[in-house]
């Protein structure tokens, strides 16, 4: 990669109650969560969990959607959550994943296989939601 590709910086997601889903995502997922205690304390208007160093996952208040005059149509769209997101994960995260999911009820589609991603084709994949109505992708390259 060159030092001007774009690259993915982060992804908001409408949520009813950002700290369980921050919780969520710490404890199902396996995502840190960030400034979660200065949104708790009214310090941040929402907090957000760290995919990777470079990209974070932002949990967006639905209760903000009226008030994002930056964002034409924000209102329309708080509720429908978009078609879904891809977390790429090492094989032994990917198992782990799944597991944690599995132990906390969390329903999760069957392993699909060779499905095309920025990558190539995965090992393997499968989708799962997030409290919210969010859909993610899990998958693994060889």
């Amino acid at each position: 990669m060159t030092d001007n590709t774009p690259r993915l910086d982060h992804v908001v997601l409408w949520v009813r109650d950002p700290v369980a889903a921050a919780e969520f995502y710490e404890e199902a997922v396996g995502l840190e969560p960030v400034r979660l205690g200065e949104f708790a304390e009214g310090q941040a208007p929402f907090p957000s969990v760290r995919v990777n160093d470079e990209t974070i996952i932002d949990l967006m208040p639905l209760t903000m959607a009226e008030r994002m005059e930056m964002l034409p149509g924000a209102a329309e769209s708080s509720g429908h959550p978009l078609n879904h997101v891809c977390l790429a994960l090492p094989e032994d995260a990917f198992d782990a994943l799944r597991d944690r999911l599995r132990e906390r009820s969390v329903p999760v589609t069957d392993i699909g296989h060779d499905s095309f991603g920025a990558r190539g084709n995965a090992r393997r994949t499968f989708y799962f939601r997030d409290p919210d109505g969010n859909f993610f992708e899990a998958r693994h390259y060889a």
